[in-house]
């Protein structure tokens, strides 16, 4: 049989949720289920509707998230910048060779072709990673900037697919 509700029960209800305790701390705190709370908080005409705080803290959390995204758009498109400078940039590479499997450098003006077709292809996902993200403004100048990179994408793509193997003419 339920114990019944008292005074009590109900004073110490009426008090907790003055102190904006939700209805399942209100339980824990009495030692009274949830259910019986929310019947006293029916009899004392009070509510423990949060849909309000719902909604500011759901607001917050989405601005939050747009200022973490276009801060990830950002960084992204400094990562683009800098895969970008390596196209034409000085490398090395490096590989084990031999019998014995030993290390061999090979110092390159540039890298090789198959290299640079993958840093076009990471600086092409980064800045459309990056444009998803934060969309640029701009309208017609950003179509072209987007039209430009994927066509140079594609043409590094066909040129690969012609010759997918340059005879060493890069330099490896």
């Amino acid at each position: 049989m339920a114990r019944p509700i008292t005074d009590d029960d109900r004073e110490q209800v009426r008090t907790l949720h003055a102190q904006n305790k939700t209805r399942n701390e209100i339980a824990r705190t009495i030692g009274r289920s949830p259910s019986t709370v929310t019947k006293i908080a029916r009899e004392l005409d009070l509510t423990f509707d949060r849909a309000g705080e719902v909604a500011v803290a759901t607001e917050v959390r989405r601005a939050d998230l747009a200022a973490r995204r276009a801060a990830l758009a950002l960084a992204l498109q400094d990562d683009a910048e800098q895969l970008r400078a390596q196209l034409f940039a000085p490398c090395t590479v490096g590989e084990f060779a031999g019998r014995e499997g030993e290390w061999h450098e090979t110092h390159l003006d540039r890298p090789r072709f198959g290299d640079q077709r993958q840093i076009i292809g990471s600086v092409q996902t980064a800045v459309s990673t990056s444009l998803r993200l934060a969309p640029a403004e701009g309208g017609e100048g950003a179509e072209q900037v987007r039209s430009m990179l994927g066509a140079l994408g594609e043409a590094l793509q066909q040129a690969a697919a012609d010759d997918p193997d340059d005879g060493g003419a890069d330099g490896g």
